[in-house]
């Protein structure tokens, strides 16, 4: 039902942006006993709401802003749910005078860590808590139940937690919604969360390339992918991908979806930022950067149609004699990449955490990953359980991780060497491999570019058997010199 007297029933939430995921976010709250307050910048939207689920629970919808702050029982706590960025900034300078200390502001878009954290200073010094908070799980997710990274104090945390944890997706009794940490943490770790998924989307696209180019139809691919649905890459974008393409054209055209979709890929810019906030930080986040620059590729025609012009080089077709050995070695290969793309994101977090004093437990990030969000995998509940029984510099040395990576890698430098061979792009599948080969090589080509910067910027270098840094005298007598 819904009511629209602040006297009939003082609401214990609010929702602002009646925007699909708003609207999704505020009817979960009600299916689960919460009374919702109701705002949106163009009451129509507000209307349309209520006329169509109004029955599904308590809602108070109002017009003026004012009012809806009135009708939330202190301390008030308030979801925004619109556009990041400027739109973000606009709600905030409206809903702010209208708060009091100790009201609780969540901002549950896609807003950069940066400027969750300039947000949440300037708030606790009027004493509003500000919650960036991370939601996954599109619009089902939303309403069913989504994965929620609530950054934030801990005091903000006491207060809308339990509405938080009440709404999320659950697995085994446990909610998918943890506290991750201070100001920005929340909005970080869904950054990275996103970049990951780039990278596992980046990843399939490879593996369905290659069954394509050993000559398997699409409608043999999905059947491929929904049997690996059924072992370790069990997960929402295995199993999606199988119904992709299995899809035909709608237009009745006889065609397979897949290949009537034009070959360019958008994006949103949350796999950029992780690439840049990694670059910043010193981080190796290749898996993600090559999917970011994947889809950059794809959607320059100029640029591709140039090459297709005047490039040379194999066919990309692949002569398998063992079909079935061959799709064996692909999914060792997705299998162990996609490993690599969880290592590289979570150690960004990691770093993240310790620049910014951030209390991350990576078990709890691995935890409410397993469920409500696009990445959801059977992999994450291993990964949760290694964080939570050693103290890992990298997921790469957990001992279970460790072993099938042993186990698998012959089948994995088998696809990326074929693929090489053929012309078939695997940007990530390579990517990954080279990043795993970099990580356990006792001694890299660093030393050699160290000399080159010394010799024509003496930039310095560090000797493997003394103290300090170095420079040698490469114009003069030869000598070297302590800098």
């Amino acid at each position: 039902m819904s009511q629209t007297s602040t006297q009939a029933a003082q609401a214990d939430v609010g929702v602002i942006g009646m925007a699909v995921m708003g609207s999704n976010l505020a009817r979960n709250m009600a299916h689960k006993g919460f009374k919702v307050a109701l705002y949106n910048r163009t009451d129509a939207r507000t209307d349309k709401v209520i006329a169509e689920h109004g029955s599904e629970g308590t809602f108070l919808p109002f017009h003026q802003l004012a009012d809806f702050v009135a009708s939330l029982s202190r301390p008030r706590r308030v979801v925004m749910m619109v556009k990041a960025g400027g739109p973000t900034d606009a709600v905030i300078d409206e809903i702010v005078p209208l708060l009091e200390p100790g009201d609780i502001l969540v901002d549950g878009g896609n807003s950069f860590f940066k400027d969750t954290r300039r947000r949440e200073a300037a708030l606790r010094e009027t004493g509003i808590h500000y919650v960036g908070t991370g939601i996954s799980g599109g619009e089902v997710g939303a309403l069913e139940g989504p994965s929620i990274m609530p950054g934030g104090s801990k005091e903000s945390y006491r207060a809308i937690g339990p509405v938080l944890e009440k709404i999320s997706a659950h697995v085994d009794g446990e909610p998918c919604c943890a506290w991750m940490g201070t100001d920005g943490a929340g909005h970080f770790v869904k950054m990275v969360h996103n970049g990951i998924e780039y990278a596992d989307m980046q990843f399939i696209g490879e593996a369905h390339a290659l069954l394509r180019a050993a000559g398997l139809s699409n409608a043999e691919a999905a059947e491929v992918f929904a049997g690996w649905n059924t072992g370790d890459l069990d997960s929402y974008l295995i199993e999606i991908t199988s119904r992709v393409l299995a899809t035909k054209d709608p237009r009745g055209t006889g065609a397979d979806l897949i290949d009537v979709i034009a070959d360019a890929a958008g994006m949103k810019g949350t796999g950029t930022w992780t690439v840049q906030t990694a670059l910043e930080m010193g981080v190796d986040v290749s898996t993600i950067g090559e999917a970011v620059f994947a889809r950059a590729v794809s959607s320059a025609p100029k640029l591709r149609a140039a090459g297709q012009v005047a490039l040379e080089g194999p066919d990309r077709t692949i002569s398998v004699e063992d079909r079935q050995g061959f799709i064996d070695d692909v999914r060792s290969a997705l299998w162990c990449a996609k490993v690599v793309a969880y290592s590289q994101g979570l150690d960004e977090i990691r770093t993240a955490a310790q620049e910014y004093g951030w209390e991350v437990d990576m078990a709890k990030v691995a935890s409410i990953w397993r469920d409500g969000c696009i990445i959801r995998a059977q992999l994450l509940q291993r990964i949760r359980d290694e964080y939570a029984a050693h103290d890992l510099t990298t997921l790469l040395e957990a001992p279970s991780v460790k072993a099938e990576l042993a186990s698998s890698q012959a089948s994995w430098r088998r696809v990326v060497a074929r693929a090489a061979e053929a012309g078939v792009p695997v940007p990530g599948f390579s990517a990954a491999l080279s990043y795993y080969d970099q990580v356990r090589a006792p001694r890299l080509n660093a030393a050699l570019t160290q000399g080159l910067r010394d010799l024509f910027g003496a930039h310095t270098y560090r000797r493997v058997d003394d103290q300090g840094s170095w420079h040698l005298q490469w114009s003069g007598d030869g000598s070297e010199v302590s800098a």
